[in-house]
């Protein structure tokens, strides 16, 4: 490498301005194997999906400004990044953190977010290209350092890196940036091999719990069909846009994704996207989106047009385990939050991301109550893990 190159830093406001290759050199390396991305939202398919959709733009408040680093013309590194004038659609809450600073004559919004939009699926933020002049820790320093420098330089008042990975966390937090700690229910294969050695791992009466709810789920004649890639047909996409419009207008009031996004994902991403269907009477009754990496299946969003008792666990919980089991993948995200997880086989687990604050005297206030959440967080997740389904020893 020149010692005389020097590392450039910009920020982009669309992924039309960076190519498919470049941006996946850095987000998904490993597909050049020609196998699946590891962490498939953070491909340039899916986070332009989101832009070209009219999901995740200024409009929305998702103003993309995506960090680009590079040395000598090639890209070194990337990180997904949007100014944000409301805290919507991230799942890490920091609501008190704005009405606080609002409070002391601040002003929290804009802010920057590194995320997936809408997604609490862990991953990595601080994107480097395996193959370029930089080492992965040079290249996220870099990264970081130039999403710093332009808050700074514009008066955002903070970043938020969510969701990021273990080492992210690490690094991140050794460079400064404020430790936050949360909590999901993932399903782990324990080396189950089948169904059978999953029910098998548990407890006798929370095995008789899972087989009785999924007996229910089904009793009033409804079948479950699992579709991917071209399998997944124009009917399957409209009665499942009925049932995320029905659970966004509950959950948000405003569904986050636009119809055209679905259209797009059957487009750019049919082939890494998983539709569990319900039928009843020849009728598209409930269904979930998953979105599969190369180690876990994704649980995204779920709807139904008829109530069935047990059948939101069944579709979103125990089809996913079943199809995690029959096709290699090690692990099931089904979506934050959900306490009701445990008793159907899916374990605590921590989650993390990383926060600079520009005003130091905010940043000494929330560096405080994040060690108090820390302990918080470690102390219940270590008391649920002795709550689980599993049987004991």
């Amino acid at each position: 490498m020149d010692a005389s190159a020097v590392v450039e830093v910009r920020a982009i406001q669309s992924l039309n301005d960076i190519s498919q290759a470049e941006w996946d050199a850095c987000a998904a390396p490993e597909c050049r194997d020609g196998g699946r991305p590891k962490y498939p939202f953070q491909t340039h398919a899916f986070l332009k999906a989101l832009e070209d959709s009219g999901s995740a733009t200024p409009r929305t408040g998702w103003a993309p400004h995506h960090v680009v680093a590079s040395m000598g013309g090639e890209i070194v590194g990337v990180m997904p990044l949007y100014l944000k004038n409301h805290s919507q659609g991230e799942y890490v809450f920091d609501y008190s953190w704005a009405h606080a600073f609002e409070r002391a004559g601040g002003s929290y919004y804009p802010k920057f977010q590194c995320s997936v939009p809408f997604t609490p699926a862990t991953g990595p933020r601080l994107l480097s290209n395996p193959d370029g002049p930089l080492d992965a820790d040079a290249a996220r320093s870099a990264i970081l350092q130039g999403a710093i420098q332009l808050a700074e330089r514009h008066g955002i008042s903070s970043i938020h890196i969510t969701f990021c990975t273990d080492e992210e966390y690490v690094f991140g937090g050794e460079m400064g940036l404020l430790q936050r700690a949360d909590q999901q229910f993932h399903w782990i294969d324990r080396g189950y091999k089948d169904w059978d050695g999953f029910l098998d791992a548990l407890a006798s009466r929370k095995r008789k719990n899972l087989r009785k709810e999924r007996e229910r789920a089904v009793e009033n004649g409804v079948t479950i069909h699992w579709f991917t890639g071209d399998e997944i047909q124009p009917e399957h996409w409209n009665a499942f846009w009925r049932f995320y419009q029905d659970t966004g207008a509950r959950k948000w009031g405003t569904p986050y994704l636009t119809r055209s996004f679905f259209d797009l994902a059957q487009e750019k991403l049919r082939d890494d996207i998983l539709l569990i269907m319900c039928e009843r009477e020849g009728q598209w009754i409930a269904g979930a989106m998953n979105l599969i990496g190369r180690e876990t299946l994704y649980g995204r969003y779920w709807g139904c047009t008829e109530d069935h008792p047990f059948l939101h666990f069944e579709t979103c919980y125990y089809q996913a385990i079943d199809y995690a089991l029959q096709h290699g993948l090690s692990r099931v995200e089904a979506g934050a939050q959900g306490g009701h997880k445990l008793a159907r086989g899916y374990e605590p687990v921590t989650t993390r991301s990383l926060h600079y604050i520009t005003d130091p005297g905010f940043r000494r206030a929330i560096e405080d109550y994040l060690e108090n959440e820390r302990y918080a967080v470690e102390r219940e997740n270590a008391h649920l893990a002795e709550m689980t389904p599993f049987k004991k020893g």
